[in-house]
């Protein structure tokens, strides 16, 4: 254990020196609180540019705090996936390319630990940031808008987590499988685009699918209630992240032991 915690703490001082404990979470507010604001001031920025014909009426409905909530979550499904492939998809096939995996290893390091350390670090990072940038989501949407009850908020909340979860073990499962960090970071974002996209076109047979939950938590902040298939999809999820964690090490280990 005290080996995990001292590779868990190298992650941790990693990401300050690189600033991803800075530029992250700043990305994730930017983006959570574009929406309410933008939604908010759309009828006066657009009267004052102007372009429309004299005695024209532009009347934009309002909409409900749900659907703005719900919009500016789902700018964490798009922008923030690509924001966490970047900042993952070197976390291993960088060292490895670089040496530093080798120095580590050399050593009486197990590959679990420098996995599971790895992966930890990237899942709390993605958690925190995502935290504190749909709070702020949350705040803006209820000061200018309505306040969701929070309870809809940290659970719409943990389903947008899980599924990013799932993106950022895919990313670290190419990062181990693979040498070059920016092909293990242009399929992870490929593939989940891939996903996301057959998903979205076959609803009714991949309820369980773990990018439905984007939609479910959605559902939740519009409707008021969560689908019937939210648990499986996210039992699915956690399940996926286990898979791959597990064949991460492996492949690693394989890949380590053969050079």
């Amino acid at each position: 254990m005290r080996q995990w915690s001292t590779l868990f703490q190298k992650e941790m001082l990693e990401m300050w020196r690189n600033f991803k404990w800075i530029w992250v979470p700043i990305t994730f507010i930017l983006l959570g609180v574009s929406e309410p604001l933008t939604n908010y001031y759309m009828e006066p920025l657009l009267n004052a540019l102007g372009g429309l014909p004299e005695g024209a009426v532009f009347d934009i409905p309002t909409p409900s705090a749900g659907a703005v909530l719900a919009s500016g979550l789902s700018q964490y499904s798009t922008i923030g996936v690509l924001i966490i492939v970047l900042s993952t998809m070197g976390v291993i096939a960088g060292e490895r390319k670089s040496g530093v995996a080798a120095m580590i290893l050399v050593k009486p390091v197990s590959y679990l630990s420098y996995i599971t350390a790895k992966w930890a670090g990237g899942i709390l990072l993605v958690w925190i940031s995502l935290f504190i940038g749909y709070l702020a989501t949350w705040y803006y949407t209820g000061q200018l808008f309505d306040w969701i009850p929070f309870g809809e908020f940290f659970q719409s909340y943990l389903l947008y987590a899980i599924w990013l979860s799932v993106v950022l073990t895919v990313t670290v499962f190419f990062s181990a499988s693979l040498m070059a960090p920016g092909m293990a970071g242009f399929i992870s974002l490929a593939l989940a685009l891939v996903v996301s996209i057959i998903s979205g076109a076959l609803v009714h047979l991949l309820e369980w699918s773990p990018s439905q939950l984007t939609g479910y938590a959605s559902s939740l902040l519009t409707a008021g209630e969560l689908p019937d298939d939210t648990l499986p999809a996210s039992l699915v999820g956690i399940l996926i992240i286990a898979i791959l964690l597990w064949l991460s090490v492996l492949i690693f280990k394989k890949k380590e032991l053969a050079s």
